[in-house]
């Protein structure tokens, strides 16, 4: 499974802000760190504030912070929410239901169905304080000071 750009800057986001602390970032400030869009940050923002995972602050001064604690946003439910829109294979798609010939005997689908579920199965068991758990070699190559507070990771191993 690929993950959209959209989910894709969705998690950085989160991990800038997840290391940013309490102070407020702006979307110039993201771009300008991961070297990407700032239309395409912008949108993410949007969503994210929609959701609820973010707060902003408009004017002068304004920017974004997270909403709540790190150890409170789970990844699996802010990728299938960025994400809910793709389909592994057209037959997910209920717009394309019944298009495939051999969808009444298919055991592809099955196959493909457990995995995505694998996969998000495993994004479930991490939140936005594991993402940011090296949070001084992150800050170091984003070009931020470490927050003041370390935010403690909840799974003991972090993947990498």
């Amino acid at each position: 499974m690929r993950l959209t750009g959209f989910s894709d800057y969705t998690l950085r986001t989160l991990i800038y802000l997840g290391l940013h602390g309490d102070g407020l970032a702006t979307i110039d400030e993201i771009a300008t760190a991961y070297d990407i869009s700032r239309n395409h940050l912008m949108k993410v923002v949007h969503h994210l504030a929609r959701q609820n995972i973010i707060t902003t602050v408009r004017g002068k001064g304004g920017g974004m912070m997270l909403a709540r604690p790190a150890g409170d946003i789970n990844v699996g439910a802010v990728v299938r929410e960025t994400e809910k829109d793709s389909h592994i294979v057209e037959c997910f798609d209920p717009v394309h239901a019944g298009c495939c010939k051999i969808e009444a005997a298919c055991i592809l689908r099955g196959a493909l169905f457990k995995a995505r579920e694998a996969f998000y199965d495993v994004l479930d068991g991490y939140v936005l304080a594991d993402l940011i758990a090296p949070q001084a070699a992150l800050a170091d190559i984003l070009g931020l000071v470490p927050a003041h507070r370390l935010v403690k990771p909840r799974i003991s191993t972090v993947l990498k």
